[in-house]
């Protein structure tokens, strides 16, 4: 059986497997090619024995290769007020990393 394990990072938990690649918050003053490591693991499973953390595990990282830093399709927010000319337009792009994990 795999490695598997729970990371946090930007503010989220991410199940991840050895080899497994995921979209997470950017990462910052990193880029493509770069190797990042992740020290909020939440609990870890080889096979025969499971760690879990409280919250988080002491001495265990998992490191991951950062394939392409990206931003994402806009996301349109309107506000509107009916018979009050209130209209405001708003735009936003939420900026990503995409990782391939290894442990």
């Amino acid at each position: 059986m795999s490695k598997i394990a729970i990371i946090e990072t930007g503010g989220k938990q991410y199940f991840v497997e050895n080899g497994a690649v995921l979209r997470v918050e950017k990462l910052a003053s990193s880029k493509a090619g770069d190797t990042v490591s992740f020290d909020k693991v939440l609990l870890l499973d080889d096979g025969s024995k499971t760690e879990i953390g409280a919250p988080y595990i002491d001495g265990v990282k998992i490191s991951a290769e950062i394939i392409a830093q990206g931003r994402a399709k806009t996301v349109r927010v309107i506000k509107y007020r009916p018979k009050s000319r209130y209209f405001k337009k708003r735009g936003h792009r939420q900026e990503y990393a995409t990782v391939r994990v290894s442990f």
